[in-house]
């Protein structure tokens, strides 16, 4: 089996693997990098161009993973997209969105090469897009029939807990086998549950490490933050200041209103409107709609009859005041420039009574990163737009991250059991501490860090 990372980065990047098996070819995932821009931000398929490709899975329809579809196929027109039926329904409003991020960003920004493809070429891609539900094993390679001889290799997306639609995908072939996470979430989310990654073995595996770097605190539990956030929260709204959480529109959006809606039923928190972005409107729309076919707790919470939402317009954003309480969950997650969650925060910083509480990630190289680095009352550059500003406003982290605990990860290697594993998707410090880990427990799995661009047989 010959596997050929294509992320031009060495941490987490622009997700996208090529793979070889019995005469077939598969791409899994065809993410763009999060920091670069232009043409930068693609995977390496230039490395791979030649080489004629059966098939696309994507594991989940956030923009590292998904986010160069459309140029993948520019690549590969006659490949198949292959995805969850949960994912189906949200990649095109995904793909549409990157489309407008980019125009502006070459308005703003000055990226010439952006957008790097259109809204026209998303409608046109559309119809090659195929939704299959997990534990369905599908042929992905039987429509072609230039390969007389071979035997068709099968595929099956396993629920991975991450966010809606999300999977890690099996790859069977006669011979031997190969599993990928994408991103996996082992614990269960206020909505969504635990990956069923149950009896799952392979020769091959391919694995995230995005928390490698990060130990699970004794006595550490999910709860435990959420009794912390909601105890914060109510101490800046006595105040009469505001709160502002940054989140992702996919997945972390709908899990923190999800989480706001059960804490005011349960009376920790006052009814009152939940302020949230255009995008985040959209997403919790589809988990609302699509509960029913989604493994998760609260089933029967629909998030918008649950709360008062109201979707901020941008004159909001720049002229609202900033009093009387009220609860902002808007993008981005890092507060990039000229999102709501950026501008927000821009206007809050400076003020002793607002609060800022990040529930996800924050790079350290983003908006979001330099402010959850910065200490009460040091000055630093939030953004070139922002410029400099005096931290002022209560900075404080909760952990409800949607990706597996490293301990948990490294349980899994067991589980499945495979002769090699590829380690990918963390930092460098997050991959050398389960390489460590591995060899410790695993003397005799052969353990693989493919550089960027690299063919390694596996």
């Amino acid at each position: 089996m010959k596997i050929t990372n294509l992320n031009p980065d060495t941490a987490i990047g622009a997700s996208a693997w090529h793979i070889e098996t019995e005469g077939h070819r598969l791409l899994l995932d065809a993410g763009m990098h999060p920091k670069f821009e232009g043409r930068s931000a693609l995977p390496r398929y230039d490395l791979v161009r030649d080489k004629e490709l059966d098939a696309i899975a994507i594991t989940h329809c956030h923009h590292d993973h998904v986010g160069t579809l459309p140029v993948a196929l520019r690549y590969f027109p006659k490949a198949h997209v292959l995805m969850s039926e949960l994912s189906y329904f949200i990649v095109e409003r995904v793909l549409h969105n990157s489309v407008n991020v980019m125009i502006r960003q070459r308005e703003e920004l000055g990226v010439q090469e952006y957008p790097l493809y259109t809204h026209q070429e998303v409608e046109d891609i559309a119809p090659m897009f195929q939704g299959f539900r997990y534990n369905r094993e599908v042929e992905w390679a039987a429509f072609h029939k230039t390969r007389a001889g071979h035997t068709s290799p099968t595929l099956e997306f396993f629920d991975a807990g991450h966010t809606l639609g999300s999977a890690g995908v099996m790859v069977r072939g006669k011979k031997e086998t190969l599993f990928y996470t994408g991103d996996v979430c082992f614990h269960d989310q206020t909505l969504l549950r635990a990956a069923r990654f149950e009896d799952v073995q392979a020769d091959v595996l391919i694995m995230e490490t995005t928390r490698g770097n990060r130990t699970t605190p004794a006595g550490f539990s999910r709860q435990g933050e959420i009794d912390r956030l909601a105890a914060s929260i109510q101490r800046v709204l006595k105040r009469k200041g505001c709160v502002l959480l940054p989140t992702f529109a996919l997945g972390r959006t709908q899990e923190v209103l999800a989480l706001l809606a059960l804490l005011m039923k349960e009376g920790k928190l006052k009814q009152q409107p939940i302020y949230i972005g255009g995008l985040g409107r959209v997403f919790t729309e589809i988990y609302d709609l699509q509960a029913h076919r989604t493994h998760r707790a609260h089933s029967s919470l629909q998030i918008h009859e649950a709360l008062n939402l109201v979707v901020l317009e941008q004159k909001q954003v720049a002229q609202m005041k900033l009093t009387g309480g009220r609860i902002f969950v808007v993008t981005s997650g890092m507060m990039n420039e000229n999102t709501a969650a950026h501008n927000l925060a821009a206007r809050m910083i400076g003020d002793e009574r607002q609060s800022i509480f990040f529930v996800g990630y924050a790079d350290p190289g983003t908006p979001g990163g330099r402010l959850r680095a910065a200490q009460r009352g040091e000055t630093f550059i939030l953004s070139p737009s922002a410029g400099e500003v005096t931290l002022k406003c209560e900075i404080e982290a909760f952990d409800l991250t949607a990706h597996a605990n490293r301990e948990d990860l490294l349980d899994f290697v067991g589980e499945v059991a495979p002769r090699a594993v590829l380690l990918g998707h963390g930092d460098e410090d997050s991959r050398l501490w389960f390489e460590e880990q591995i060899r410790t427990r695993h003397p005799k799995t052969r353990i693989i860090q493919p550089a960027p661009g690299n063919a390694v047989e596996a």
